[in-house]
């Protein structure tokens, strides 16, 4: 008796975090059609990325600028991995150091170069949740006109 009613002050809990974080962090409600799919969608090119910009006034400076933004982070990611990686390397000569290092400073540099972009590109103020959407959808729609 004792476990159905934890199964059930559990379950109760769960479900709240859940309603929780879904509401802090929407992404996978917005995305699920997209994810959650029979058949996936075929893959883009750079050329189709650029289609969209050109033909999408509201949406497409929005998803250029969050691309530019995604470049700055990876740079800001092979800095990291590098510049730790190297300095581990340098002064421990330790195989094991050096790949954790590498490991957290690209994490560390994506981050940084994730910020730096966010602020430089003015990231906040735009909705670039909703310009991936926009293009997701155009994609979909562009690929059921093909076939």
């Amino acid at each position: 008796m004792g476990e159905a009613s934890s199964e059930s002050f559990l379950k109760k809990h769960w479900q709240g975090y859940k309603e929780f974080w879904a509401h802090r962090f929407p992404f996978s409600d917005v995305y699920s059609r997209f994810i959650r799919r029979e058949e996936s969608l075929p893959p883009w090119s750079e050329s189709d990325v650029k289609d969209f910009i050109a033909s999408d006034p509201v949406h497409g400076p929005t998803l250029k600028t969050a691309r530019e933004a995604a470049k700055i982070a990876l740079a800001g990611g092979a800095i990291g991995a590098i510049s730790t990686a190297g300095l581990a390397w340098k002064y421990s000569r330790s195989l094991h150091g050096a790949g954790l290092s590498l490991a957290a400073g690209a994490i560390s540099g994506w981050t940084f170069g994730q910020e730096i972009a966010n602020h430089w590109y003015q990231l906040y103020r735009l909705d670039t949740m909703s310009a991936q959407v926009k293009f997701m959808e155009w994609w979909e729609k562009k690929c059921h006109s093909r076939s």
